[in-house]
């Protein structure tokens, strides 16, 4: 038997009146999806704990079985784990964006356009960071590339601050959400003049492109501590994703990460290599269970674009879903495979919510009908409920037979 989660991150939403009040996950044209949901368990998962941030740190954590309550320490750690940061008991990680910010004005009034500096690529940002740590960086602060506008600073004997998420205020007047913290502050701060008339962001200003103009703090938290998670659940794992945070819950769970080339975290990313390296793993390395991570609907939900939020959906299940089915179905192997978002992130508030997210859970073996669609309202009415989101995966893992 073998074991898939396939994770559009974000996926999930809100009626949107532009859609005559459906979702993008209603009105996405996802033939392979509805073939599966008239045989598959369809239900709703509280994947964010009561009272903590709704992140894909937290939630993704939950999706792979893993109480967030107790495991979670800080998302910037879990990155560090994977750009291959060793971090000391003392150190603080801190998640280093990259961010688009309106430039006229003082520093503090001006308004972040953009938290992804229009998905810089990783060439690029890495020419800028490097810009960053030749200016910035001293004994106590420490940065490292990661991958688009994505990126770490280690604070060496550092303190866990509260610091603004940048997906959260897009839009607003920034001087209210900058750090307490003096140092962190100041250093954000000389990051736009280090960075604004930087010939990389001449050229993309030219080129109709959002500046990569400043860095951006938030996400700090201490050195992690994961368990196995062959220990846990008996079953030899595989991450497949172009994403820091889940690349790093992978290294620190023991799993394996598989790296695909074109893989970017955008909506144009590699779906099919991703789909290619995980029947790869499944079926010619022997692993048991794979989940395969895509973040293009949940970047498009940020970047409040309709349309664009319903073309990655349609690439998930054609692109990814699709073929990856085949290929199990012709290999002649039993699977059960979960499909479901980490947590909504509504076009209308381009940042994430708590709310419980869909999830269609498929068994090759069982030829069930039931008469639901995989969207948020049909998930509502059928009445599964997984309060503790951790515990689904135990659902995945059970044999109903």
């Amino acid at each position: 038997m073998k074991y898939i989660i396939v994770l559009g991150d974000g996926m999930s939403d809100e009626p949107i009146k532009k859609l005559d009040g459906k979702t993008p996950l209603m009105v996405a044209n996802t033939p392979c999806i509805d073939s599966l949901a008239v045989k598959s368990e369809i239900g709703i998962a509280h994947t964010i704990p009561k009272g903590m941030k709704p992140g894909s740190d937290t939630a993704n954590l939950s999706v792979l079985g893993y109480d967030p309550s107790i495991y979670y320490s800080g998302r910037s750690p879990l990155e560090a784990l994977s750009i291959g940061v060793d971090m000391e008991d003392t150190d603080i990680a801190i998640r280093c964006n990259l961010v688009t910010l309106s430039e006229e004005g003082l520093y503090q009034d001006k308004t972040i356009i953009d938290h992804s500096s229009g998905e810089i690529s990783t060439e690029d940002a890495a020419i800028l960071m490097e810009e960053i740590k030749k200016e910035l960086e001293d004994e106590n602060y420490k940065y490292y590339v990661g991958t688009s506008y994505r990126h770490l600073t280690i604070w060496k004997q550092g303190e866990v601050v509260d610091l603004g998420q940048p997906h959260d205020i897009l839009g607003k007047r920034i001087g209210e959400y900058l750090p307490q913290d003096s140092i962190l502050h100041r250093m954000m701060k000389r990051s736009f003049d280090i960075l604004n008339e930087h010939p990389i962001n001449i050229k993309r200003k030219e080129s109709g492109l959002n500046k990569a103009n400043s860095i951006w703090f938030w996400g700090a938290g201490t050195k992690p501590a994961l368990t196995s998670f062959e220990e846990k659940y008996k079953k030899k794992g595989a991450m497949i994703s172009a994403v820091d945070l889940l690349k790093g819950i992978a290294v620190g769970t023991g799993m394996k990460v598989i790296e695909v080339i074109g893989a970017n975290g955008t909506l144009h990313t590699n779906y099919e290599g991703k789909a290619k390296a995980a029947l790869d793993v499944l079926l010619k390395e022997d692993y048991d269970f794979v989940y395969i991570h895509v973040e293009a609907p949940d970047e498009m939900g940020h970047q409040g674009s309709i349309e664009n939020k319903v073309k990655a959906i349609e690439y998930l299940d054609q692109r990814v879903i699709k073929p990856v089915i085949e290929g199990m179905n012709e290999a002649d192997e039993d699977y059960r495979v979960l499909i479901m978002p980490d947590h909504p992130t509504p076009i209308h508030l381009r940042t994430h919510t708590d709310d419980p997210v869909p999830y269609l859970l498929y068994d090759s073996r069982i030829n069930k009908e039931n008469h639901f669609e995989y969207n948020e309202y049909d998930a509502k009415k059928s009445g599964n409920v997984i309060f503790e989101g951790y515990k689904l995966i135990d659902r995945l893992f059970e044999d109903p037979q």
